[in-house]
C-alpha cells in the first residue's frame, strides 16, 4: 500500500434518499488515493453507505432543507469517517438487537449492526446542530 500523507475528502448532500447513490462514487475517487483492496473498499463502502442513509432517512427525517456531511480523513495508519446529519441523534444502547429472534425477519434495523461489524470502531455524538457517526478502519 502507498504512503498516504493526512487528507480530507467531504462530500455534502440534500436529505433525499436518492442521494445515498452519490457516495459509492465519492468513496471510488478517494480509493484512488487510498488504494484499499476489494474487501477493504467493499466494507467501507457498505458502512458509510449506512451512515449516510440513517443520517437522511433517521437524522433528518427526508427533509431536502437539511444536510448530510460526508467527511473522510486519511492518515498514515487509518481512514476516519464523519457522517454529520441536523437531527437529535440516536442512543445506540436502544437499539433493538437485530439478532434477536423476534428482529430476525424486520427490514430495517442492522445498520448500526453492519456499521459496527464491518469497522475497527464506531462512536456517536450529539451536539447542539445535530448528530454524528464517525467510523474508523485501520489500514
Amino acid at each position: 500500500m502507498a504512503k498516504i500523507k493526512r487528507l480530507r475528502f467531504v462530500l455534502v448532500l440534500i436529505s433525499e434518499p436518492k442521494q445515498v447513490a452519490k457516495v459509492e462514487g465519492f468513496l471510488e475517487r478517494l480509493n484512488k488515493k487510498l488504494r484499499l483492496n476489494e474487501t477493504q473498499f467493499n466494507k467501507l463502502l457498505v458502512a458509510t453507505t449506512e451512515a449516510v442513509n440513517n443520517g437522511i432517512i433517521h437524522g433528518n427525517h427526508r427533509d431536502p432543507q437539511k444536510k448530510v456531511t460526508l467527511t473522510c480523513e486519511l492518515n498514515h495508519s487509518a481512514i476516519v469517517v464523519r457522517v454529520d446529519d441536523e437531527g437529535p441523534g440516536v442512543d445506540p444502547k436502544k437499539l433493538p438487537d437485530p439478532l434477536a429472534e423476534e428482529n430476525l425477519l424486520r427490514e430495517n434495523g442492522r445498520g448500526v449492526f453492519l456499521m459496527r461489524s464491518l469497522m475497527d470502531n464506531v462512536l456517536f455524538e450529539r451536539s447542539t446542530g445535530g448528530s454524528a457517526v464517525i467510523m474508523s478502519m485501520k489500514l
